[in-house]
């Protein structure tokens, strides 16, 4: 008797924009690229690739590839991905 696998993917329950700027904070606080674009485009996922393309101006295909597990966005692309998303990157001095 074979077990039955179904693909889990996160963006789908990240409904909340509490829950994208928490999974955002936390990628972000690995210091690690890969992680936080990764983190990036299940918020993007979430909120549909489609219209954050129309949102943005940004071809689907580039944001796929940019915010993909591979990916690594320019500043360029964040500014305007992050408010498209409703969120904002805000900085802190350190202690």
């Amino acid at each position: 008797m074979a077990i039955e696998l179904t693909r889990f993917d996160a963006a789908e329950y990240l409904t909340e924009p509490e829950d994208q700027a928490e999974l955002l904070s936390d990628a972000l606080e690995t210091g690690d690229p890969q992680v936080v674009a990764k983190a990036i485009g299940m918020v993007a996922r979430a909120h549909g690739m489609t219209e954050l393309a129309k949102e943005t101006g940004i071809k689907r295909q580039q944001l796929y590839r940019a915010l993909g597990p591979d990916g690594n966005p320019t500043l360029e692309t964040m500014l305007k991905v992050l408010p498209a998303l409703g969120l904002k990157m805000r900085f802190e001095a350190s202690a």
